[in-house]
């Protein structure tokens, strides 16, 4: 009698958060667009929240984290943003601090991030990045998320 083979269990569907900062919304709006194409094509279900700015997504993203621990929650996060550069130094301070509470998350509690926070010099640079049809970085941040997905499970680690 041949042996049967042993199915491994299914896994659930992917499941993302997707955190978007308001702060300018018709280029929030657009990088949302790219990122749930993307998600939507790929057969991904997603949860979308919106934030006021840029500084406040890993905030968003540890309550997310926090609020589901012990429950298969999300298994990945999409952040999306655009700050645009103005005369003081609040630019970098916003900029900097993001990209670091993203990056402290990612490392210290293994999220699958994808990093889709402009940081342009220009309202017209920031549209030309963000457009679906031009630079598509919603579209960019959500593919990140899902490689990292992919990496997690690769390694065992998700």
């Amino acid at each position: 009698m041949a042996a049967r083979k042993r199915k491994s269990p299914a896994r659930p569907p992917l499941k993302v958060l997707v955190v978007e900062a308001r702060f300018y919304p018709d280029i929030a709006d657009e990088l949302a667009r790219g990122a749930i194409a993307v998600l939507e094509r790929l057969g991904v279900r997603y949860d979308r929240i919106a934030v006021p700015g840029a500084f406040e997504l890993p905030a968003a993203i540890e309550f997310a984290r926090r609020g589901r621990k012990g429950r298969r929650a999300f298994d990945g996060y999409v952040a999306l943003g655009c700050v645009i550069r103005g005369e003081t130094s609040h630019y970098d301070l916003v900029c900097n601090e993001c990209a670091r509470g993203l990056q402290e998350l990612a490392t210290a509690h293994g999220l699958a991030i994808g990093f889709g926070v402009l940081t342009c010099e220009s309202r017209a640079q920031a549209l030309k990045r963000a457009a679906v049809s031009l630079g598509d970085k919603g579209g960019s941040a959500a593919r990140a998320c899902l490689d990292m997905i992919a990496l997690k499970r690769a390694f065992g680690a998700g």
